[in-house]
Parts: C-alpha cells; sequence; structure tokens
C-alpha cells in the first residue's frame, strides 16, 4: 500500500521567551492565512508549547531552545525538508543558516538579498509584519489578541502583581513593587502575586513586605493554562517589560507596565487607555544586564501606584459583569 503523501509544511522559527512569542503572534497568524494548506510548525523552547498552540497560528511544535536568545539546532527536523521555511528569529546569518540547512524549498530571512532593511527602530510586531508584507504576504500588527481561555481564573477580578522579570536591568525593585501592593491593599483591592521558575525568593519576599497573606501568592510558575486565565480574569496586570505584560495585551486586561532600559516604542503596548507604559528617556542601556537599569530605577514609587489606581477607576463593573470584563470594555 502506498504511504499517504506527506502534508506540506512551514517551519518557523521564533525561538525566544514568551513576550517574544506574543509580539510574534500578529506574523504567525499572517503565515497561518498565506499557507492555509500547510501544516504550520513553530520552533520554540518545549516550554512555550502550549502558549504557542493556543494562538491557534501554529499546529505543532518543533522543541529547540539554546542559551539566552542564541540560535537553537534545527538538526532533529525528521522527514522531508520544509515547503517553507521562515526566520522570525533575527536578523543575523546564524538563524538563516540554521533554517538553510534544512534545504527549504523556499526560505524567507531578514538575512537575504531579496528581504527588507532591519530597522532598529521599529516596533517588533511591525517589524515582522513588515518583513512579510515584502515577501508578499498581508499582515496585520494589530491581530495579536488571544481567545478567552476556557479555564476558570483562580483569582477573578485581581490585580496580578508580577514583580519578576528574564533580567536583573529590566527588574524593578522588589521593595517598591510591595510599597505598591500595601496601596493597592489600603484601598481595597484584591492583590496577587505571581512569579516565574526561579522567583519565588523574590515574590516571597514582595509579600512579606507588601502585607501580602500567602494566599494570595502563586509562586513556581504558573502552568500556562492557568496563567492566561489569571491574567485574563485580572482588572489589572502590573509588571516590568516581560512576558506577562504581553499576556495582558493579549487578553486586553488593562496593565500598567514599567519599561527600561528598552523603550515602549520598540516592545510596548498599542496605543490606547487600557495600557500605561511607563517609561524615563536617556542613553541606551542593556536589556540583558544583571543590575537595574538607570531609566527603570527613576521611576517611583508614588508614580506607579497613582498609575495602577487611575486603571482601576476606569473599570467599574455594570450589572452581571466582572471588574475584568468591564476593563475590557472600555
Amino acid at each position: 500500500m502506498t504511504p499517504a503523501p506527506h502534508p506540506p509544511r512551514v517551519l518557523v522559527l521564533r525561538a525566544l521567551g514568551l513576550g517574544d512569542l506574543l509580539a510574534g503572534v500578529p506574523a504567525l497568524r499572517a503565515i497561518r492565512r498565506a499557507f492555509a494548506g500547510h501544516r504550520v510548525v513553530l520552533a520554540l523552547p518545549p516550554g512555550l508549547t502550549e502558549a504557542a498552540l493556543s494562538t491557534g497560528a501554529v499546529d505543532t511544535v518543533l522543541p529547540a531552545e539554546a542559551p539566552g536568545r542564541a540560535v537553537p539546532s534545527l538538526g532533529h527536523w525528521s522527514g522531508p525538508p520544509p515547503d517553507v521555511a521562515i526566520d522570525l528569529h533575527g536578523n543575523g546569518p546564524e538563524s538563516r543558516d540554521a533554517l538553510a540547512a534544512l534545504r527549504p524549498c523556499r526560505l524567507l530571512a531578514h538575512a537575504l538579498p531579496d528581504s527588507p532593511p532591519w530597522r532598529p527602530e521599529d516596533h517588533e510586531r511591525d517589524r515582522w509584519c513588515a518583513f512579510l508584507r515584502a515577501h508578499g504576504i498581508p499582515a496585520d500588527p494589530r491581530d495579536l489578541r488571544l481567545p478567552r481561555p476556557a479555564a476558570p481564573s483562580p483569582a477573578p477580578g485581581a490585580v496580578v502583581v508580577h514583580p519578576g522579570a528574564a533580567s536583573g536591568s529590566r527588574r524593578w525593585p522588589g521593595e517598591r513593587f510591595a510599597a505598591v501592593v500595601r496601596c493597592l491593599r489600603a484601598a481595597g483591592h484584591h492583590v496577587v502575586l505571581t512569579g516565574g521558575p526561579g522567583e519565588d525568593a523574590l515574590v516571597r519576599s514582595v509579600a512579606e513586605r507588601g502585607g501580602q497573606p500567602a494566599s494570595g501568592v502563586l509562586a513556581g510558575g504558573l502552568p500556562f493554562a492557568d496563567l492566561s486565565a489569571l491574567v485574563a480574569g485580572a482588572s489589572l496586570v502590573l509588571s516590568g517589560d516581560t512576558g506577562l505584560a504581553h499576556l495582558a495585551v493579549a487578553h486586553g486586561t488593562r496593565s500598567v507596565t514599567l519599561f527600561g532600559p528598552v523603550s515602549p516604542r520598540l516592545w510596548g503596548p498599542p496605543p490606547g487607555p487600557g495600557h500605561l507604559a511607563l517609561w524615563k528617556p536617556g542613553p541606551p542601556g542593556d536589556p540583558h544586564g544583571r543590575t537595574p537599569d538607570a531609566r527603570l530605577l527613576r521611576i517611583r514609587t508614588a508614580e506607579v501606584a497613582a498609575a495602577c489606581l487611575t486603571q482601576l477607576r476606569r473599570v467599574r463593573p455594570g450589572p452581571g459583569r466582572t471588574p475584568a470584563e468591564a476593563a475590557r470594555a472600555h
């Protein structure tokens, strides 16, 4: 019996973090539409599989990760070469060559002569959509919302405070987060603290200083389904420039995001009253440094508390609506 032909496949490389994945959703959706008859395979860290599948733009995942933002090996790709390979990882030869080594029938990458120039001043969502449009693939950077999670929120209507970040340069001091937590609790708001893997000590310290009970601490890195439901059902998300801020945007949940050293012009939320980006301009810094960036440290506690309370005053539930539903309606 003749085996069934292998379905055509598109391999997309974006083996980065949660925020990078969510910023790439408009480009992934454009690829899904342009190659409707293909199987879309996304190469990214295996811990992001559930998040990737939740976008509706990806059929399956090729586990691929490397330290930092390095390019992972794709040598474990199986079967025939990809019909199309698309580099959404970066603009260097390393990611281009990792895909080219699989001998795809068609390769799209910034590091090829027929691609548009890399513009470092472009927002991440805009950059990749412009890249695809230059190759004849319509893409809309506003197409970034995720479907409503099926799971219920573990803390409906809570203010979610996330003090962690992947690098120290993007981590606002824990004692300042604690001061904001105290302010929010004093104003009568239900606060929940979250942290990623390896951030338990930070979250516990913020909780203790902020007078937060253990019942309001969700440390240890929630599974994506629970984290997504938590953010979707929140009245507000307060965080630094990290994946949770992008998740709030993806669910239309109000947010206050503290930026530094990277400008919100490059990685921030779309314009609109639902998302406040706090940022102090200054000389460029290292987004992967170990110590808090000078621009980030210039954001004061009172400023953050005031921004959160302003956002929460805009959330006025009507009959039969939760605070989170009211927030998305404005």
